[in-house]
């Protein structure tokens, strides 16, 4: 038994009638809309990137003033240290939350352009 594992798939063609439209139209339709996804998508992760590296480097300035400020100890270690240890994954988890979040709605734009709005069936 042969198995087909690349390549283009082959599906018949467009019925004709009063609604189709010809396919080169509709190829040219979806690659108009695919790289309108990948600018959204470029932007979406450039504009968290930026955000994450101001917000990162905020904290590391606040991290470079805390022993300036007395840099108070909790449980025989300096506060500095366990910032620097532990506060900056709850931040890499809020920017990679939001931009997924952001990367699912920028798809779920793109499948209403493509196929249209869906009926009621929409989850947002």
């Amino acid at each position: 038994m042969r198995v087909r594992t690349g390549g283009e798939r082959r599906s018949a063609p467009p019925a004709a009638g009063a609604g189709a439209e010809p396919a080169a139209t509709m190829r040219e339709d979806g690659a108009v809309y695919l790289r309108g996804l990948a600018r959204s998508q470029f932007r979406l992760a450039l504009g968290t990137l930026l955000a994450f590296l101001v917000v990162i480097l905020a904290f590391t300035a606040v991290l470079s003033l805390l022993p300036e400020w007395g840099d108070p100890v909790i449980l025989g270690v300096p506060l500095s240290w366990l910032l620097q240890a532990y506060g900056y994954y709850p931040i890499i988890a809020v920017f990679a939350i939001a931009y997924v979040r952001g990367a699912h709605a920028n798809e779920r734009r793109y499948r209403e352009l493509v196929s249209g709005p869906s009926s009621g069936t929409e989850r947002r």
